[in-house]
């Protein structure tokens, strides 16, 4: 059974997680003061330029595994403008949430007392309509 895309993204997530951590570790040779030091300087504004070359190489590896990995799952990984997104086929019945008609005749005048339909001679709104003889 094939996994779903949040699944898998979880795993990929997860596991360069864990890789990133080893890095540091690495980076730390085992000890836990530079580990320290090495966990305090990073932070949100943290850019991956700052990061300790160990942990640049894990994150590094780590992407190119996960683009391998979602192209062997069968799923597109792609530019966003590269590839037109896949519609639906139609069946030819028409949308429910679309009004029917031809949308045709006049319009409703507008409640903030903007120019509305035009009307009649000696009529006002609000006024009935003249009567026919």
């Amino acid at each position: 059974m094939a996994k779903s895309a949040t699944d898998l993204m979880q795993e990929i997530l997860f596991s360069t997680v864990l890789d990133s951590i080893v890095a540091l570790k690495d980076a730390a040779n085992g000890l836990p003061n530079p580990l320290l030091r090495e966990l305090n300087s990073i932070h949100p504004n943290t850019t991956f330029a700052d990061l300790p070359k160990e942990v640049q190489g894990a994150i590094a590896t780590n992407v190119r595994s996960a683009f391998t990995r979602l192209l062997k799952e069968g799923y597109s990984v792609a530019p966003q403008g590269a590839v037109e997104p896949r519609r639906a086929p139609t069946t030819g019945t028409p949308p429910t949430n679309r009004p029917r008609g031809g949308g045709g005749g006049e319009r409703r005048p507008p409640r903030n007392g903007g120019p509305g339909p035009k009307r009649g001679p000696g009529s006002a709104p609000g006024s009935k309509p003249p009567r026919r003889p």
